[in-house]
């Protein structure tokens, strides 16, 4: 597709040069967030280009509904929030992708949605992991992934 971000993420992995990719699943892509001010923030990138849930075919939707949670469960038992957000916005990308966003009890808006946080503050240059945390995030989401299904 022209100018879809998340397509050009999904070419990444395929070329292996997306360094924040976690596992491919059946319906598709886990990769942790470049962005880490909510610490483990993760994203299912759907394998096929779709811009709506009820778009895609039922077999299909059901099985990336079904890993979309999967994906979450390793979330929580990899980076144990006190709660998990789940967003399939698409407004800016319409591309499917799910966003899974740990919450913790600390954090300065815990009772608003995510996208209320200073914008500033989540995107800053210091919620970007280093090499070494973006590994340890990964190395942390991936095991928790095998415990739940085969990979």
């Amino acid at each position: 597709m022209n100018d879809c971000l998340i397509c050009d993420r999904i070419k990444m992995i395929k070329d292996n040069t997306n360094p924040n990719f976690v596992a491919e699943l059946e319906t598709g892509y886990v990769v942790i967030g470049d962005h880490q001010f909510f610490r483990g923030y993760t994203l299912f990138l759907c394998k096929e280009h779709s811009t709506e849930l009820h778009f895609l075919e039922k077999d299909f939707k059901e099985k990336f509904l079904y890993e979309m949670s999967i994906v979450g469960e390793a979330v929580y038992n990899a980076f144990t929030p006190q709660k998990l957000n789940y967003e399939l916005l698409g407004n800016g990308d319409a591309h499917l992708h799910w966003h899974i966003f740990p919450r913790r009890k600390d954090e300065e808006n815990v009772r608003g949605p995510v996208w209320w946080t200073d914008k500033n503050k989540m995107y800053s240059e210091k919620t970007k992991p280093s090499m070494e945390e973006l590994n340890r995030l990964k190395e942390q989401l991936y095991n928790e992934l095998k415990k739940l299904i085969k990979l």
